[in-house]
């Protein structure tokens, strides 16, 4: 079985939140144009405690419980079967969506009987490509669809070598337009 894993479509990530991500908010209509080529659809937020050391390096984003950390109002959640929060603890960056605290997302995914993981999301340089390389290590094949992942970067050949990088290590980068 193939599933959809969207990343951090978050309130806080979006524009207007406090740490927004540049076009954001464009990866959303295709992400939820994707949800009906898929039998299983999970997703994660960033779920941080007031106090996280994850702060020391990043703007508070995503403090559990608030509007910021909520996932944003124009993806349809009503779709999604599971959501996996992760960086709960006060010294977790909970970057990958293999870090979730609630539930064990391999072990999750695993008993689900999924071998292809399709990831969309915000951000490509940290939790994106985190979630897929961690992905990979737990023996599923990985596919990034790259028309709805948000960049940090808006530079396309740093972009490009992101891209690269995670291509080399065995995962796919494909477009919406190919599932």
């Amino acid at each position: 079985m193939k599933a959809l894993l969207i990343v951090d479509v978050q309130n806080d990530f979006i524009k207007g939140g406090t740490l927004a991500v540049e076009n954001a908010e464009k990866v959303i209509p295709v992400i939820n144009g994707l949800m009906d080529k898929f039998e299983l659809i999970i997703a994660t937020q960033d779920w941080h405690p007031e106090q996280s050391a994850h702060f020391d390096k990043w703007p508070v984003h995503c403090a559990a419980g608030t509007q910021g950390a909520d996932l944003h109002p124009g993806l349809h959640r009503d779709k999604i079967d599971q959501i996996f929060l992760k960086g709960t603890g006060n010294k977790d960056d909970g970057y990958s969506a293999f870090e979730a605290t609630n539930l064990d997302l391999a072990a999750y995914l695993k008993k689900k009987s999924v071998s292809e993981l399709y990831i969309c999301g915000v951000a490509l340089e940290f939790c994106v490509k985190s979630s897929a390389l961690d992905a990979l290590k737990e023996g599923f094949q990985v596919f990034l669809i790259s028309d709805a992942i948000a960049t940090f970067s808006q530079e396309e050949e740093r972009v490009n070598q992101e891209y690269a990088e995670l291509e080399k290590s065995g995962i796919k980068v494909i477009l919406s337009s190919q599932i």
